[in-house]
């Protein structure tokens, strides 16, 4: 069974269709790199499937581990093992990272009929995920992305990501704006995670990112539909001849 199947999605905002019949299956394992230009609907995509408000279905169907998706809650989808990581990570302003950590994880292992994790517990697996992405001990007491940089906030994202262990991770353009140590960090975050079980999509129209993480099926998006479905020799033709060929 794929652990994500999109069929015929039609989705958009504010009355405008973004999404225009997206099909697209996922299987336990694989990474997926979703491509395209500006205004393509790739991070509409990812909204849609975390449940972002003021998104609108208006066709289609997505099924999550064969249960209908879109009829989840946004929280029971990240329950469910559904994880977003934003181009755009927001500031939570009087939040600490280790109270936000902590909450995220122990509603997840409530969900799970799990024990909250005792305190000393979850600070050390805290700080052995924080060493993992090469995250400083003391930014566990600043608040959730306030003052960070850019590179701080793409760093947090992947932190959570492996704090989280989610079963499908979708990267919204994570690189974007990424030096090249700092891209390295979040493409071994993405390939740290990788299981026989879990599964990943990285939307982007960079192709440094695919470097370091070699995805199984690449997809191009393209006005709001995917025109094109292969594997790494996609990459390729796009980084020569642009997204103006599909």
């Amino acid at each position: 069974m794929n652990l994500l199947e999109i069929h015929n999605l039609h989705a958009g905002i504010d009355g405008k269709e973004i999404l225009k019949g997206i099909e697209l299956e996922i299987g336990p394992g694989e990474v997926h790199a979703v491509m395209g230009p500006n205004g393509a609907g790739k991070s509409t995509l990812g909204a849609v499937l975390t449940g972002r408000p003021g998104y609108e279905v208006t066709e289609g169907t997505v099924l999550y581990k064969g249960q209908d998706l879109l009829a989840m809650a946004p929280e029971e989808r990240a329950w469910a093992g559904l994880f977003l990581s934003f181009q755009y990570p927001i500031e939570i302003p009087g939040v600490t990272i280790t109270a936000f950590m902590k909450a995220a994880v122990n509603a997840k292992r409530k969900v799970q009929g799990l024990p909250e994790m005792k305190a000393g517990e979850f600070l050390k697996l805290m700080k052995e995920k924080m060493a993992f992405v090469q995250m400083k001990p003391e930014f566990a007491k600043r608040e959730v992305n306030v003052g960070f940089s850019g590179g701080e906030k793409k760093r947090n994202e992947i932190f959570q990501m492996a704090l989280l262990d989610p079963t499908l991770s979708i990267l919204d353009e994570t690189d974007s704006g990424l030096d090249v140590d700092a891209l390295k960090i979040v493409a071994d975050g993405v390939n740290a995670l990788r299981s026989p079980e879990k599964s990943a999509i990285i939307v982007t129209h960079y192709q440094k990112l695919l470097e370091y993480v070699q995805p199984d099926v690449v997809h191009v998006l393209k006005a709001g539909r995917i025109v094109k479905t292969g594997g790494r020799e996609l990459i390729e033709a796009i980084e020569t001849k642009g997204f103006d060929q599909f």
